[in-house]
């Protein structure tokens, strides 16, 4: 995520600051005053904008998903298997030059028990990450690319083994964890999806 953009809108500079400080310090330790510092300004500059850290922080999950909907969008191949293939590199094989904030956002999942507003937030992401990989592997059976199956069961299934190697490659600090299950999802694919020729 380039952090460079000087004709950027306020709320934009502010996620970006906040993506940074969330990068150097974590959720536990992040402040208003950690964000600001980040952004060049004042915290009354960021209240401004935002009533509570916990406003903020929802605004940059939000943040989050479209960076992450961007870089699909941007994909001009319409083959099933290269963008199911790309969509599992974005979830698995990316995240590997983002240690410090996949941490950052699994200490901010363990306050989803708590916070109504990141529970939504996580969930919405989920579902939408979910909707991209069903849209997919329904487009490849309807092409013949791949065989019919359960669009649902696969979708959850390669979505529980994203959320596993990640919070393995945090909590043990293991990003093998991540290059595992990205081998593991190809063969899952290999083994679910792909129709024999």
């Amino acid at each position: 995520m380039a952090d460079t953009s000087t004709d950027a809108d306020p709320d934009e500079e502010i996620m970006r600051a906040t993506y940074r400080a969330l990068r150097e310090h974590g959720y536990a330790d992040l402040t208003i005053q950690r964000i600001a510092d980040e952004y060049g300004k004042s915290t009354a500059a960021i209240h401004y904008h935002y009533d509570t850290k916990d406003d903020l922080l929802t605004a940059f999950l939000d943040f989050i998903l479209e960076q992450f909907k961007d870089t699909i969008h941007e994909v001009e191949t319409t083959d099933p298997e290269q963008r199911l293939e790309l969509l599992l590199n974005k979830l698995l094989v990316d995240p590997t030059d983002h240690q410090d904030l996949l941490i950052a956002m699994l200490e901010m999942r363990s306050q989803v028990p708590y916070n109504d507003q990141f529970r939504e937030r996580f969930r919405e992401n989920d579902e939408y990450v979910q909707y991209l990989l069903r849209t997919v592997i329904d487009h490849g059976i309807k092409t013949g690319v791949f065989d019919d199956v359960d669009t649902d069961h696969v979708a959850q299934a390669l979505m529980i083994l994203v959320d596993g190697a990640r919070t393995r490659a945090v909590v043990f600090d293991d990003e093998d964890s991540l290059e595992t299950a990205r081998r593991t999802a190809a063969e899952y694919v290999a083994a679910t999806l792909i129709t024999d020729n």
